[in-house]
């Protein structure tokens, strides 16, 4: 399955932010390419085949940014007033006709991912794995709610990060969860 993974990383971490300062150069949003984005979403995608409509392409977009902007999201859409790890906008909950034409010759917009690597950073510390993998987490994490997954009551968060432990193995990563 094809997919178009748009990556922006507005964390800014090239400006040394005094966020910033305190990563390792290794742990910069650059440790993951673009490649690699795309590489892991296209697993995912293919493991998730079951999840998502039939289309000829499929696109994501996926924004590394600090916790004061993604506070700001939060507040915006969820209201609350602090900062997350992870906020997914799926294009799938939102009732838009569209010509049968551009269904079978356009890609499919599945969503917005935006990722707190401030937030990352810390639960990767805390969680005794590279910042890498906790990236990984997060966006499995946004993918799935772009599909519609979503964790309202214990016995589904569960699901869900059986799942996303699933999804990063599929790439080769393991995580430990509490």
């Amino acid at each position: 399955m094809l997919i178009e993974v748009n990556v922006e990383d507005c964390y800014g971490i090239a400006q040394q932010s005094a966020d910033a300062s305190n990563l390792p150069e290794s742990a910069a949003s650059g440790e993951i390419s673009a490649e690699t984005w795309e590489n892991w979403f296209s697993v995912w995608l293919e493991n998730q085949a079951a999840d998502v409509p039939v289309a000829p392409g499929y696109e994501v977009s996926l924004r590394l940014t600090a916790d004061t902007e993604m506070q700001a999201l939060n507040l915006q859409y969820r209201q609350l007033d602090r900062s997350t790890d992870v906020l997914a906008f799926a294009a799938l909950e939102v009732d838009c006709p569209q010509l049968e034409e551009m269904q079978s010759s356009e890609p499919l917009y599945l969503g917005d991912i935006v990722i707190s690597i401030d937030t990352a950073n810390r639960q990767a510390q805390q969680q005794g794995h590279p910042l890498k993998t906790e990236l990984a987490w997060l966006a499995a994490h946004g993918f799935l709610h772009l599909l519609g997954w979503d964790h309202p009551d214990e016995e589904s968060l569960t699901q869900m990060l059986d799942r996303q432990e699933k999804l990063l193995q599929a790439i080769g990563l393991t995580i430990q969860t509490a």
